[in-house]
């Protein structure tokens, strides 16, 4: 496991240089859900790829920004699947953006799941770290390398709110929520990009992030094998909660396609409380 982090440290220092330097333009091509590619997704889905195809207990590798799931290693242990650059549309406005890492174990269901990483490209580099019941922040230094900083924790009440999801699309219920929420006092803190709005209320101690499902996405848009799955381990390990629209653990999920979404809620104990009483769960 040692290995894999590392190489997602070098993957996330090689990315923070294609950021900073890279055009920031769309491609001619779509990734595997239909989206169009900026040059920066193709470069770091390269990127990632060529750093964990290293590593001889990575057996496979699932992107976002592919159809099928790539063997690199038959002796292999794990199958990793990763979001390379999420919020990539961000970069041109030069906000933060994240890659995405989980690292399963037999399928890519999230019971297998044995480890998460995120990265957050922004005014700094940092690196979050899910493994053996601790939720580590680490940050690139002076010296290239990622010290560690503290161990994060949720609170059982926060005070953010990431609302996602296009709002003329919302279910009348999930509208009433997220109002009542706001007129508690709870603070907007949406940017559009996943990883930086979920590591924001990390960091900050607690609230909800909330990406629905709404009339025009009954499903959800979030993937679950390359972003809803490793931040449900991610905010479970650290005192939260990760459900979906019916009350189900996101963490108890099989999926039929790795491409697969659904509706997702993670947050603090008394947020997911507020998600469940709204949707009569």
């Amino acid at each position: 496991m040692k290995e894999i982090f590392e190489a997602v440290g070098k993957a996330a220092f090689r990315i923070q240089e294609a950021l900073s330097y890279d055009d920031t333009g769309y491609a001619d091509n779509k990734n595997a859900t239909g989206d169009v590619q900026l040059k920066l997704d193709i470069k770091s889905d390269y990127i990632v790829e060529e750093e964990l195809s290293r590593i001889p207990t990575v057996k496979a590798l699932a992107s976002e920004e592919k159809d099928q799931v790539d063997l690199v290693n038959e002796s292999g242990r794990y199958i990793i699947g990763y979001d390379p650059l999420d919020g990539s549309s961000l970069a041109d406005v030069n906000l933060s953006v994240g890659s995405i890492f989980g690292i399963y174990e037999g399928d890519l269901n999230g019971p297998s799941l044995k480890a998460a990483i995120y990265v957050v490209y922004g005014p700094r580099i940092e690196l979050v770290s899910a493994y053996r019941d601790r939720v580590e922040l680490w940050r690139l230094d002076r010296n290239g390398k990622f010290s560690f900083v503290q161990t994060l924790s949720l609170k059982e009440r926060g005070k953010l709110l990431a609302p996602g999801g296009t709002q003329k699309h919302w279910y009348p219920h999930h509208k009433t929520m997220v109002d009542a929420l706001f007129q508690e006092g709870y603070r907007l803190r949406y940017s559009g990009g996943m990883v930086p709005d979920l590591h924001q209320i990390l960091i900050k101690g607690g609230g909800l992030f909330a990406y629905p499902g709404t009339s025009d996405k009954p499903e959800g848009k979030l993937r679950l094998v390359f972003e809803v799955l490793p931040f449900a381990f991610v905010y479970e390990m650290a005192g939260g909660e990760a459900i979906d629209d019916r009350g189900r653990r996101l963490m108890e999920y099989t999926v039929a396609g790795h491409h697969d979404t659904c509706p997702c809620f993670f947050g603090s104990r008394e947020e997911i409380g507020a998600v469940k009483r709204a949707y009569g769960i």
